[in-house]
């Protein structure tokens, strides 16, 4: 499982001229699902993520989580994070999970999310997104669970 997280001033998915997400300050994150992933990855992920210290304390020192700056969360689904560009021109995406199951994960990692982050907005599962942030740093992460 991947996870690029982007801290953000703020953060909106739209899906056909709709807006269906939006965010003030917190993290939007691109989320990759491979085969091989499951709940208990999806559990690490999380725990991991909502407790990164990647916000700025009153020194300027990145030593705040998502919960002491009342962060804000946006979730979108991206399998393209698999993408294998080792042959040819042309990105294979054999790697990534099936959407069966890689949409069954991402459902849960919303809920699972929304069980200590107030405000958890959502793309739209395998739509065309148009995904607009303001990254703030710029600071991005990427948590990978094969890494952890």
């Amino acid at each position: 499982m991947k996870f690029v997280i982007q801290r953000v001033r703020h953060a909106s998915v739209t899906v056909d001229n709709e807006v269906i997400g939006k965010i003030g300050r917190g993290y939007m994150v691109l989320i990759g699902v491979s085969d091989a992933d499951d709940e208990a990855i999806a559990d690490k992920m999380v725990d991991k993520m909502i407790k990164l210290r990647i916000n700025e304390d009153a020194e300027g020192k990145t030593n705040l989580s998502l919960a002491d700056v009342g962060g804000e969360l946006l979730l979108i689904s991206q399998f393209t994070l698999y993408a294998n560009c080792k042959k040819g021109n042309r990105p294979s995406f054999t790697e990534a999970g099936s959407p069966e199951k890689a949409n069954a994960l991402y459902e849960y990692i919303i809920d699972r999310c929304k069980r200590s982050v107030p405000v958890v907005e959502k793309g739209s599962f395998g739509a065309h997104m148009a995904v607009e942030l303001l990254n703030d740093g710029p600071f991005t992460i990427v948590l990978d669970s094969e890494k952890m």
